[in-house]
C-alpha cells in the first residue's frame, strides 16, 4: 500500500490558484517566485494595454501584465485583494496582476483533464489542462505560452 501512495505522489503536482472574475486558474508552483501586493508601476509608452508597466523589485526591472486585459476580460478596478504574482516566464521574470490568490492545491494526474478543443481561430495554447477539485474546474495555465513570441519580444524591450 505504501508503494502505491508513493507512486501516486510522484504523479501529483502543486498549483497556486487565483481568481480572475468568477473563474479559478492555476499555475505550477514551480513557476512562482513570490506574491506581492498590487502597486503602481512605471508606465511605458507604445506597448499593448495589457502591459501595465514595470516595477523595481529589489533592483530588477520587472514587466507587469494585467491578466484580465490579456484575456480580453472586462476591466475591474484594483482593490485590496489584487496582487501581482512574480513568475518565471520563459526564463524571464515577469509580474501578472490577478484579482486574488486563492490557495495552493495538489492535483494528481487523474485530476487533470486535457484542454478543450475549439474551432480554429480560438487560441487556447496557453491552457495546459483542466484541473478538477471539489467538482469544479480549475483552468491550468502554461505561463510560458501566455504571450506570443512577438509579445515576449515587446516585453523584453520594456
Amino acid at each position: 500500500m505504501a508503494n502505491v501512495q508513493a507512486a501516486s505522489k510522484g504523479l501529483s503536482s502543486q498549483y497556486v490558484t487565483f481568481l480572475l472574475g468568477n473563474e479559478t486558474y492555476g499555475i505550477s508552483i514551480l513557476k512562482l517566485n513570490e506574491i506581492i501586493a498590487y502597486q503602481e508601476g512605471t508606465t511605458i509608452p507604445n506597448v499593448p494595454g495589457f502591459i501595465k508597466g514595470v516595477l523595481n523589485l529589489r533592483g530588477i526591472v520587472v514587466p507587469v501584465i494585467d491578466l484580465r486585459e490579456r484575456f480580453n476580460m472586462e476591466k475591474k478596478p484594483y482593490d485590496q485583494f489584487t496582487v501581482i504574482m512574480i513568475l518565471d516566464v520563459s526564463g524571464r521574470i515577469m509580474g501578472l496582476i490577478v484579482d486574488a490568490v486563492s490557495d495552493v492545491i495538489t492535483l494528481g494526474r487523474d485530476a487533470i483533464k486535457p484542454r478543450p478543443n475549439f474551432s480554429t481561430g480560438i487560441g487556447v495554447e496557453f491552457i495546459q489542462g483542466m484541473g478538477v477539485k471539489d467538482n469544479k474546474f480549475i483552468i491550468l495555465l502554461d505561463v510560458d505560452r501566455l504571450l506570443s513570441d512577438d509579445e515576449l519580444n515587446m516585453v523584453d524591450g520594456v
